[in-house]
């Protein structure tokens, strides 16, 4: 299975899928589209208007992941579900944080 991030020279890029109006901001797991690609599952309470959702989820992000704000970028896919971020630190210290928090996360296609 292939991870939904890598590192990079900044850091990491990580590919998530978002959930707006959930009933809880959370981590649902991990999924894979028709290609293969996977991506983490992420679900927040606050609803897509006016970036409510992205910033509910790089606030659930920095919580979780014990990151800076200005950390925490998105690079695409402002306006869709499935996103790109950027997280920006030390590559390998990201990595062991972000499988720590996906470890026992089942993959769904």
């Amino acid at each position: 299975m292939s991870e939904p991030y890598e590192v990079i020279p900044e850091g990491i890029r990580l590919a998530l899928r978002l959930t707006p109006r959930a009933n809880r901001d959370g981590l649902d797991g991990l999924v894979a589209d028709a290609d293969g690609r996977v991506a983490l599952q992420v679900r927040v309470a606050a609803p897509p208007v006016e970036g409510a959702a992205n910033a509910a989820l790089i606030a659930y992000l920095v919580k979780t992941l014990k990151l800076r704000r200005s950390d925490v970028r998105i690079v695409s896919g402002e306006t869709a579900r499935l996103k790109i971020l950027v997280l920006s630190g030390d590559g390998p210290s990201l990595a062991a944080r972000l499988a720590a928090w996906t470890k026992g996360s089942a993959l769904r296609r």
